[in-house]
């Protein structure tokens, strides 16, 4: 989304202009097409908003599960996993990760996989846990290479990757 201007290194999550992010929600108003729900969530977990953000995914996931591809109902409960993420529920966002990153997986969907897996990196190392984090920003970074991913994605993973190792070694050095 054009509204990413980077990555916080240290959080892994992405900096953004909230005024245009709040002005493209206004914009979109109470659109229902799921395109449009997607771009709500993403824009209100970005923004902070993190209860609309989780009703409004709930929402995206029903509309993706009634009248959508498969690959749309996995693109919309990542989605939903992220927000579960960012309210700290970082077992239910596992759970719902990994069920979507094997089932991508399965389908031979190796972009949606990594999507998949390379959030439930960031949900591991929000948790502090490096060590699985880092092995699955290893595992999105083979898919993204796989799938033919441009060269910004396959950096944002590498940084990653990099981050896990650097927070597993200060982790270590500490303990």
């Amino acid at each position: 989304m054009s509204y990413i201007q980077g990555f916080d290194p240290q959080t892994l999550r992405e900096i953004v202009d909230v005024r245009h992010c709040r002005e493209r929600l206004d914009e979109l108003g109470d659109q229902r097409s799921l395109p449009a729900l997607l771009e709500r969530v993403w824009l209100l977990k970005v923004t902070g908003d993190l209860d609309a953000a989780l009703a409004v995914s709930e929402q995206s996931v029903r509309v993706a599960r009634m009248g959508g591809p498969r690959k749309d109902l996995l693109r919309a409960r990542v989605l939903h996993a992220t927000v579960l993420q960012f309210r700290g529920a970082y077992a239910a966002a596992v759970q719902e990760l990994t069920t979507c990153g094997e089932e991508a997986e399965g389908q031979g969907w190796a972009a949606l996989a990594a999507f998949a897996y390379q959030h439930r990196g960031k949900v591991f190392y929000d948790a502090g846990d490096f060590v699985n984090a880092r092995a699955d920003f290893k595992r999105a970074l083979f898919l993204r290479q796989e799938a033919g991913a441009p060269e910004p994605e396959l950096q944002s993973t590498l940084a990653a990757i990099d981050a896990a190792e650097r927070r597993r070694a200060d982790v270590s050095v500490a303990g």
